[in-house]
């Protein structure tokens, strides 16, 4: 695994993994709407099989390039699984999800929601050369905050052993987008019950500082604020 990953494809391969058996219009391939989902959310679910029992774990994460990293304890489930996989790397899913708004129909079964999704597959693998250790802990980091990186301690060789840093390489990816809104029954539209589009959107509160903290929030966090209220 190189230190640094290669540049990203203009689109990525369609897979039997990758293209479903409905609703293909809502797919997207193109690496500029794949990484731009990615860079939008902030949580991926990561899915695997240890010891022969279907896993599921919330990550925090950060994409370079096409790749993606993830951190989890060097004694958990996904942890032991990748290191009892060896060289080839554990097959896992990753998705990632935005909510974008409520639909309500008139009619139960066209209830939906207008979203955008993207669903990777490949092998993960745990990332051991040093530079691409701090590569790594920087993207994940500076994805929640931009800048926050450089304005926090790095890991320490006691931590990163503890806490394993792992890497998927975007190969099977893509997204999916639902965002037509409002879908029914042409006779449904005469029935008395209210129907539309609620919006969803995320926003950042008040910053509460911990104790002992006497400065104000540092300009890369007032910028990111002023973006997400």
């Amino acid at each position: 695994m190189t230190a640094v990953p290669d540049p990203s494809p203009p689109a990525y391969d369609r897979s039997p993994a990758t293209t479903p058996t409905r609703y293909r219009d809502r797919m997207r391939y193109d690496a500029d709407t794949v990484h731009a989902v990615l860079d939008d959310a902030f949580l991926a679910h990561v899915s695997f099989v240890a010891s022969g029992q279907p896993q599921i774990l919330p990550l925090i994460f950060g994409r370079h390039a096409s790749r993606l990293y993830v951190h989890a304890s060097s004694g958990s489930h996904l942890a032991l699984a990748v290191r009892d996989a060896g060289d080839a790397g554990l097959p896992v899913s990753l998705a990632v999800t935005i909510a974008d708004s409520v639909v309500l129909a008139r009619s139960a079964m066209h209830h939906s929601m207008d979203f955008r999704c993207v669903v990777a597959h490949g092998p993960l693998r745990r990332v051991t050369d040093p530079d691409e250790v701090a590569l790594g802990w920087r993207t994940m980091i500076d994805h929640l905050i931009p800048g926050r990186y450089a304005d926090s301690r790095p890991p320490a060789p006691r931590e990163t052993a503890q806490t394993g840093l792992f890497a998927l390489d975007l190969v099977e990816a893509a997204a999916k987008i639902r965002s037509h809104g409002l879908s029914e029954d042409e006779a449904d539209r005469t029935l008395d019950h209210w129907a539309g589009v609620i919006p969803l959107r995320t926003t950042a509160g008040t910053p509460r500082p911990d104790n002992g903290v006497t400065t104000e929030p540092p300009t890369y966090l007032t910028h990111w604020l002023g973006t997400h209220s």
